[in-house]
């Protein structure tokens, strides 16, 4: 028997840096997320008394990993240590092997090199496993060592892989270490701990082949629930359980209203902001689906996400309403995204030209996060909304 957690993608030290404009006490609540998840990681680890932890990579957001992380790491390894539980990593595209690292990790901390190796472990049930891995050297110049990993066949005890890499059928445009199934079940192993993809997923239930996801979300294209797998059975069959261990939520609602004026459209926000709140800390893109032919003009939207935002740094439990757009039932045209070819959206060229001044300016870039992180559907969509409300705005004037 077995028991051990698989985790990915801590990314410690996100920057966060759209989010700046929020409240001062809820945006430390934002940097400190990713912290505090770990931190829950090794309480459920700590509780379940699992033989070890497997990060399959990423543990910090960049190379240059910040000396809070390391301390942070290190004690929370210290927690496991005491218990005489060991861990595994695996360094990722975004912190890759380099010279910055500096930490020296407990002895219960075992780091894969950036060639193929095996790691030995006894469990407190004396079944012996081995543990295969790598990290990554550097994130510019990477080669694909898939094939390097030995095979399980003739090995007694249980092989787990930890891979942080692509799966070929995902969308992701960072495609590292690219693999297909055959890749892995051709190793012969019992379990794939992988990292990489943000989105927890099975691939596989024989061999279990988990993506964990991230342990916590840090924009709208990371919604819902984040955390760690639990794994545990023997060499004829392993179970997996997800954990919640997320600190913050990122999630998308509809509101169906015909609430037009800023009283109304208020007290219908603030209840929705109760009926959620038991669910935690969150943070939210509020669509308001107006059935009227009234249209709310900016000024008055305006106010009222002037007052919604009001009073929540004083919540233990804050729901943060970040991105507020409105929609009218009323309106038949067909979206103006629908204008445009699938080809069309997918060309970064249009995207990089048209920011490329901005995120060169070093007063503004500051502040600003990725772009190549957002949705051009959803661009498109935020942009024709705000052209629209401003040709109300100019209806209402005349």
């Amino acid at each position: 028997m077995v028991k051990f957690i698989h985790c990915a993608d801590l990314h410690l030290d996100s920057p966060f840096k759209s989010k700046s404009h929020l409240s001062p006490k809820i945006f430390e609540d934002i940097q400190k997320s990713a912290y505090e998840s770990f931190k829950n990681i090794v309480d459920i680890a700590l509780q379940h008394e699992v033989d070890f932890v497997i990060i399959a990579g990423d543990l910090f957001d960049s190379e240059n990993r910040t000396l809070r992380a390391e301390v942070f790491l290190q004690q929370q390894f210290e927690r496991l240590k005491n218990e005489q539980i060991f861990v595994y990593i695996s360094h990722g595209n975004h912190d890759p092997l380099t010279s910055n690292i500096t930490a020296n990790w407990p002895d219960n901390v075992s780091v894969f090199s950036n060639q193929v190796e095996t790691y030995e472990a006894i469990t407190k049930a004396g079944e012996t496993i081995y543990i295969h891995g790598f990290s990554y050297q550097d994130k510019s110049s990477y080669e694909n060592k898939i094939d390097e990993y030995p095979s399980s066949q003739g090995q007694k005890g249980i092989h787990i892989g930890v891979l942080h890499g692509t799966y070929s059928k995902s969308s992701t445009k960072d495609r590292y270490t690219e693999f297909i199934l055959e890749d892995l079940n051709s190793k012969l192993y019992h379990y794939w701990a992988l990292g990489h993809i943000h989105e927890r997923q099975q691939l596989s239930d024989m061999p279990v082949i988990n993506y964990a996801g991230n342990i916590q979300g840090r924009h709208f294209n990371e919604q819902g629930e984040k955390g760690c797998l639990l794994v545990e059975g023997d060499h004829l069959n392993l179970t997996t359980q997800f954990y919640p261990t997320q600190y913050i939520r990122f999630e998308e609602a509809t509101i169906e209203t015909e609430q037009t004026s800023k009283q109304g459209l208020y007290e219908e926000i603030q209840q929705f902001k109760e009926r959620v709140r038991n669910q935690g800390k969150a943070i939210y893109r509020l669509k308001l689906l107006v059935n009227s032919e009234s249209y709310i003009s900016p000024q008055d939207l305006l106010q009222v996400e002037e007052m919604i935002a009001d009073y929540e740094e004083n919540e233990n439990q804050f729901v943060v309403i970040d991105d507020l757009s409105i929609s009218y039932t009323q309106n038949d045209e067909s979206p103006l995204v629908n204008e445009f070819s699938g080809e069309l959206l997918a060309d970064r060229t249009v995207f990089d030209n048209a920011m490329s001044d901005l995120y060169l300016n070093p007063r503004a870039s500051k502040y600003l996060e990725d772009y190549t992180e957002f949705n051009h559907t959803e661009l498109v969509n935020h942009a024709e909304e705000l052209l629209k409300a401003e040709m109300r705005g100019e209806q209402n004037d005349n």
